[in-house]
């Protein structure tokens, strides 16, 4: 009987997890969330092959958001050992370029980055407490949302500040890196005379930003020294005047625990549309606040392709995934109806459809899932074998 492979991957509101054979090539046999951490959770199972089930969890945090993974994994896992559990890690630091076994002085190391993800690092390392704790006898694995990033050139990764701070860690890491490591291996796979030239992925989501790959390697991300830099998100502003920041300290005494609040939690689309963070709600709506953050949304975007294309030298794809970029075909349309220039033009019904391709331009344009669990999952097992 086989054993398991169990990835997690702890967000601020959301617990994302699978259950995978331990095998040469890990196999899928269930998956879930739970979703809505906090006085109303719930949590969400879907085994291969059978129907998704939702259980009420009610009031839940972090902590027991896991111990309900693992009751409601138990019967999949049928007595079976859990030989690694992979753990999705947002922060690595400057060093980290790959997944890394999760023992106390890595894990100490990585309570020092907090303040540089302070949305997930905290989650993701509880989590990783939490399973340690219930599999004491399991390698537990780091896959890190940096380390895909690492080896940019310099000019992309460097703010024009003193260079003593560049020594000191202030500079572009880059996040979403799992979910564009999983872009890149499987345009190698199924695109590979399109994986060897200049890609662009939008990974668009709740968090969003877009990275310039070359040759399966990882040039530039709108993404900077935090999760809030780049695209407008759910409710991260992305692009954002530093004076602004300053004008906020100075005319309305701001602090730090005030502009963290304001810049993760009341920013992006929801401060935009005073509605909802929520892409599905905002399309719905009929609001003219709704439109108008829409359009900005799809404005930064356009701005963010141009600007990435000028990186990459051109652009030979431009590829679409998370839940927006996969299934929001009025978010695409609006983003791409002026980059036409860049040979960027989208077959309408297509991109209605959602299909995989969408393109009727000179460049192709893919619309392809993500899947950052599997990526956690094969990192797990290739640690696990050596």
């Amino acid at each position: 009987m086989t054993g398991v492979i169990l990835t997690l991957n702890a967000g601020s509101s959301s617990i994302k997890f699978a259950a995978y054979t331990a095998e040469a090539e890990p196999a899928l046999e269930a998956s879930g969330m739970v979703d809505a951490l906090g006085a109303d959770a719930r949590l969400i199972l879907k085994p291969e092959g059978a129907p998704k089930t939702t259980k009420d969890l009610g009031p839940t945090d972090h902590v027991a958001g896991v111990g309900a993974i693992l009751d409601a994994l138990s019967p999949i896992l049928d007595g079976r050992t859990v030989h690694g559990v992979g753990h999705r890690i947002v922060h690595g630091g400057p060093e980290i370029d790959g997944p890394r076994l999760l023992d106390d002085p890595l894990l100490g190391y990585l309570d020092t980055l907090k303040p540089l993800a302070p949305l997930h690092q905290p989650h993701n390392l509880a989590a990783v407490r939490a399973a340690r704790a219930a599999f004491p006898d399991a390698v537990q694995v780091g896959a890190f949302d940096t380390a895909f990033h690492r080896g940019h050139p310099k000019v992309n990764d460097v703010f024009a500040l003193p260079r003593r701070y560049y020594d000191q860690g202030v500079r572009r890491y880059g996040f979403h890196g799992l979910s564009y490591d999983f872009i890149a291996g499987k345009m190698a796979r199924d695109y590979p005379d399109l994986a060897r030239g200049k890609l662009i992925v939008a990974h668009l989501g709740n968090g969003a930003s877009l990275c310039g790959i070359e040759n399966g390697r990882s040039i530039s991300s709108t993404m900077g020294f935090s999760a809030l830099e780049g695209l407008c998100m759910g409710t991260r502003p992305g692009q954002v005047d530093p004076g602004v920041l300053l004008y906020l300290m100075k005319e309305e005494g701001m602090g730090y625990d005030d502009l963290t609040h304001l810049l993760y939690k009341e920013s992006g689309m929801l401060g935009l549309s005073g509605i909802s963070h929520d892409m599905r709600a905002l399309l719905a709506s009929d609001a003219p606040e709704a439109a108008e953050a829409i359009a900005y949304y799809c404005n930064r975007l356009a701005r963010e392709i141009g600007a990435m294309a000028a990186v990459l030298g051109g652009i030979n794809a431009l590829v679409f995934t998370g839940g927006v970029g996969e299934n929001a075909a009025p978010i695409r349309a609006r983003a791409l109806e002026g980059l036409g220039f860049l040979g960027l033009d989208l077959d309408p019904e297509a991109n209605a459809a959602n299909a995989t391709v969408v393109d009727a331009g000179r460049v192709p344009i893919l619309v392809l899932p993500t899947d950052e669990e599997s990526v956690i999952a094969r990192a797990t097992k290739a640690l696990l074998a050596e």
